[in-house]
C-alpha cells in the first residue's frame, strides 16, 4: 500500500517552523508519515520582512493549501493548525468535489469563535466536510472551551486534551504536562490515520 501524505498548515501567528507544529510533525515522521508542512504567502512575507502581517484571504489560502496537494499519490489526509484547519476543511471540500479523494481531516485546536466572541461561530466549514475528520481540543480552549463545543451539536468528533489551551498547554496546577497533551493528540491523529487510511 502506498505511504500515506498529510499535508499539514500552520496557524495564523506562526509558521511551520514554530515548535508546536515541528513537533506535530516529527512524531507523524515517526510513524511512517510522509508529511509536508509550507508557509502561506503571508507568513513568507512576514518573515522576509521581520514583522507580522495579517493572514491572506481564504481562497488564497486554499490555493496555497491546494498547491502542496498537486502531485502527491496514495492516501491523503490534510491537517491544520487553528487557521489552518479552516484552510484544511475548506480545501477537503474542494478537492472532493472535483473528484480528488480526501481521506480525512485533522483539526488542532479548531478556531470555533474568535477569543470573547462565542457569537461569531465558524461552524460552516465542519458541517460542509464531505470527509472523515477529527478535532482536537484544549479543554480550555479560548476559540471554544469544553463546555461552549459540547452545545454545538457537532456530528464530528472532538477530543478533549486536559485543561489544554489553544495550544494544548495545560496549566501547571492542573497535574497534566504540554508533552504529555501532545503525544495524546498525536496519538489520536495517528488512530484516525489508521482508521481511515
Amino acid at each position: 500500500m502506498s505511504q500515506v501524505k498529510l499535508v499539514l498548515a500552520h496557524g495564523s501567528g506562526a509558521g511551520q517552523h514554530h515548535p508546536f507544529m515541528q513537533q506535530v510533525k516529527a512524531g507523524l515522521v515517526a510513524a511512517g508519515i510522509e508529511v509536508r508542512s509550507f508557509d502561506f504567502p503571508y507568513m513568507q512575507k512576514a518573515i522576509a520582512a521581520g514583522k507580522p502581517r495579517p493572514p491572506d484571504k481564504m481562497p488564497v489560502l486554499v490555493e496555497a493549501m491546494a498547491e502542496q496537494c498537486r502531485g502527491l499519490e496514495g492516501p491523503l489526509f490534510l491537517a491544520g493548525k487553528s487557521l489552518g484547519a479552516r484552510v484544511a476543511m475548506n480545501l477537503a471540500a474542494e478537492l472532493c468535489e472535483a473528484g480528488q479523494e480526501v481521506k480525512g481531516v485533522i483539526a488542532l485546536g479548531y478556531p470555533f469563535h474568535p477569543p470573547g466572541k462565542p457569537e461569531r461561530l465558524r461552524l460552516e466549514p465542519i458541517e460542509k466536510l464531505p470527509t472523515p475528520a477529527l478535532i482536537l481540543q484544549g479543554e480550555r480552549d479560548t476559540f471554544g472551551a469544553r463546555a461552549e463545543v459540547a452545545g454545538y451539536g457537532l456530528k464530528v468528533p472532538v477530543q478533549f486534551l486536559p485543561d489544554g489551551d489553544h495550544s494544548f498547554k495545560p496549566r501547571k496546577t492542573s497535574g497534566h504536562s504540554e508533552a504529555g497533551n501532545l503525544a495524546m493528540a498525536l496519538t489520536a491523529m495517528l488512530t484516525f490515520i489508521q482508521e481511515h487510511s
